[in-house]
């Protein structure tokens, strides 16, 4: 299956590509691409590689969302976000190599075992962080379901997918239907159009799946479903063990249908979850440094994924991916489908994220004027006014602390993230 550990046909001065990974075991699959395990030839570190058909992309009118994912996450970087490492492209896919998570999807352990509230409640409270991090960078995800959710081995749970996240702005309200319909807010059904209140219902349903088993409004007729969600009341079956009052609250918390009560929105709706009394127990500034040991490790003598898809990949595909490497194929299109493939070519950019870290004479403070980067690197500048900023607000927590008394209860200033953001 792989492609051998040495490292022939690989050219680590040449702008990234395909022959600089070691194709390993497919463990993923999406509407119009899949992704696998790679190994990175020169030190082997692992990655996901998340490879897409342009013909299906352009077939279904998707590419424009795929440009707009790829440009969404080289601005983003987190601990707790699924991070871009590397980005390019052939003549028949676009790549992107992720962070590899290796202990699978919540919806895969969803379906396989219940879990505690002590589980549950690290997985809501980290994803909680993500969620401001990402609307601290006016980003809106969207989706937000278990299977958008990656665990790594240790178990922390991580953002993923952002193929209809977008950026918003205060004062242009959001009117596209876009998500999976059953973690839709009431709010996008409305015509006054929403923001990025949405994802904070959406985890509401999510965290009322992991605790239930099930979500709060599910029906085959979407007008129905639709309708449900509007207005429907919530049941909170009774369950053995019986579910906490504190967590039944949380609950209720995120899925408030007035927005302006709903928890996690507003100046202060972070605080607002740190200071709920389910999540009280944690501390979120070591939980978002991921300084916690997670409830639930993935076992890791087991497959966390499904197993078929590499066997799939096999019998299945007319040409796999090892079989296409490096091969160049006639275009045999018309005027319109060669325009839409142009476009991606020239918007889909490359993107090395080790470029900028041996970028030295761009990152350091006093000789990062020597020249422009690559375009692919990351703007430093931007990164460094952005740390600096972090490190203020630190301190300025730091201070308000010791002005009560040394309290370890964590003190939120306005929505800037205070964490840690780097490698995830």
């Amino acid at each position: 299956m792989g492609q051998g550990n040495g490292k022939a046909g690989a050219d680590f001065n040449e702008e990234v590509n395909l022959n600089q990974f070691e194709l390993l075991r497919v463990v993923g699959k999406g509407a119009f691409g899949k992704v696998r395990i790679v190994k990175r030839r020169d030190n082997n570190k692992l990655y996901a590689l998340k490879y897409i058909s342009k013909e299906e992309c352009i077939r279904i009118d998707a590419e424009r969302n795929i440009l707009r994912e790829r440009s969404m996450l080289e601005e983003l970087d987190h601990p707790l976000v699924c991070n871009l490492r590397f980005a390019f492209q052939d003549e028949d896919y676009m790549y992107m190599v992720m962070d590899l998570m290796m202990g699978g999807d919540l919806r895969f352990h969803l379906n396989r075992k219940a879990f505690t509230e002590d589980a549950i409640r690290f997985w809501i409270a980290e994803l909680a962080c993500a969620i401001r991090y990402l609307h601290s960078k006016d980003v809106v995800h969207r989706d937000i379901k278990p299977d958008n959710v990656l665990l790594d081995e240790k178990g922390h749970v991580h953002l993923t997918d952002f193929n209809i996240a977008t950026h918003i702005r205060p004062d242009r309200p959001l009117s596209s239907r876009s998500g999976t319909c059953a973690y839709m807010a009431p709010e996008v059904f409305k015509s006054s159009g929403y923001g990025i209140t949405v994802d904070w219902w959406s985890l509401g349903i999510l965290f009322y799946e992991c605790v239930y088993g099930k979500r709060p409004f599910e029906s085959n007729n979407q007008e129905e479903l639709k309708k449900m969600i509007v207005r429907a009341p919530i049941n909170y079956p009774d369950m053995d063990p019986p579910v906490s009052p504190a967590c039944i609250s949380a609950i209720q918390g995120f899925l408030e249908r007035d927005i302006s009560r709903r928890l996690g929105c507003g100046p202060n709706g972070f605080a607002l979850i740190q200071y709920h009394p389910f999540f009280r127990p944690l501390d979120f500034s070591l939980l978002e440094a991921k300084s916690f040991d997670p409830v639930f490790c993935p076992p890791p003598d087991k497959v966390n994924f499904d197993a078929t898809l590499d066997l799939e990949e096999i019998l299945l595909e007319e040409e796999p991916l090892e079989a296409r490497r490096g091969r160049r194929h006639k275009r045999h299109r018309d005027p319109e489908q060669e325009a839409r493939y142009l476009l991606i070519e020239e918007r889909f950019k490359p993107f090395d994220y080790m470029v900028f870290e041996r970028y030295k004479g761009w990152i350091d403070p006093v000789t990062r004027c020597v020249g422009d980067p690559p375009e692919w690197v990351k703007p430093a500048a931007v990164e460094l006014e952005n740390q600096r900023e972090r490190a203020s607000q630190e301190q300025l927590v730091g201070s308000r602390r010791e002005s009560l008394g040394g309290s370890a209860t964590n003190v939120v200033i306005g929505n800037g993230f205070s964490g840690i953001a780097g490698v995830g």
